[in-house]
């Protein structure tokens, strides 16, 4: 059975932070639109919600920027509600100084401004969305927040109650002998475990073959090994999934990539993929001599 629609709505003043917000959300693998038009989003619903849709989480950003067709946001929510499409309405803003000084630092102009001055742009855009900030799930106020403590915020209270996580984690084999994988976060040597190539029997295969896999895991150090290793990743990733971080990789490396790396990483992969994480596994030198 296909996953129900999780659907965003991201609003707010501008310049309290939207763009960044609709980064992270991307980052956790949503389907984004920014300044949408409220009148086009029931469209991207009805699409999204067909079966054999791959799209599961949708977040877009409406504001003020949309003009005359902003005003429809709220018969659009209205509209969400009686389909039975269920959805977070995330509203940002942020003190008239910290909005100030943003547009001052960039230079630009205020949407609502209509000719006047900042503070006149911001104060008309408050009045404008005050009932929307009314029926927000969620309101985030910006001013003293940085951009890392805003996705952090939104990964703890908005994406990940939607899924365990949003990450993805990749368990990368490797073999020493070939060069350490430059993308790894963090990297693991298990080149200290007995070593299946000097068995004749044990050295055509790989560590994805049963034997292969046995030999490495009844192997003395190994049960300990993986209880200390493994403790350790249960503090780590849902630590580094909440800090909003959309990729992380892990090398597991043994002399030539084949046996030890491989048996080890993919009960890894296996193990939290089984927890409910996003788990992708790649044997880099597994077809090497």
């Amino acid at each position: 059975m296909a996953e129900p629609l999780q659907f965003v709505v991201i609003t707010g003043l501008s310049g309290a932070g939207k763009s960044q917000a609709i980064d992270s959300f991307e980052d956790a693998g949503y389907f984004c639109v920014d300044n949408l038009p409220p009148e086009l989003a029931p469209t991207l619903v009805d699409l999204f919600r067909r079966e054999g849709s791959k799209i599961d989480k949708v977040a877009i950003v409406s504001d003020v920027r949309g003009g005359e067709y902003f005003g429809r946001l709220e018969v659009l929510l209205d509209d969400l509600k009686e389909r039975g499409v269920p959805y977070d309405l995330l509203f940002l803003e942020a003190s008239n100084e910290s909005l100030v000084r943003r547009f001052k630092e960039t230079r630009r102009r205020h949407p609502a401004a209509e000719g006047g001055s900042v503070i006149d742009g911001i104060r008309r855009e408050r009045r404008l969305l005050a009932p929307l900030r009314e029926r927000a799930s969620l309101v985030i106020d910006t001013s003293d927040l940085s951009i890392h403590e805003l996705k952090a915020r939104l990964n703890k209270d908005i994406i990940q109650h939607s899924r365990r996580s949003s990450i993805v984690f990749a368990i990368v084999s490797f073999g020493y002998k070939w060069g350490i994988p430059i993308d790894a976060d963090l990297l693991f040597d298990v080149r200290f475990l007995p070593n299946p190539h000097y068995d004749l029997r044990l050295r055509p295969q790989t560590g994805l073959d049963k034997e292969v896999k046995d030999y490495v895991l009844e192997s003395p150090g190994t049960d300990e090994y993986l209880e200390r290793l493994l403790a350790l990743l249960d503090f780590l990733f849902p630590r580094y999934a909440a800090e909003g971080k959309a990729h992380l990789t892990i090398g597991i490396g043994c002399t030539g990539g084949r046996h030890r790396s491989v048996t080890i990483a993919q009960l890894i992969a296996d193990r939290y993929e089984r927890q409910g994480y996003y788990t992708i596994v790649r044997h880099r030198d597994i077809a090497r001599d």
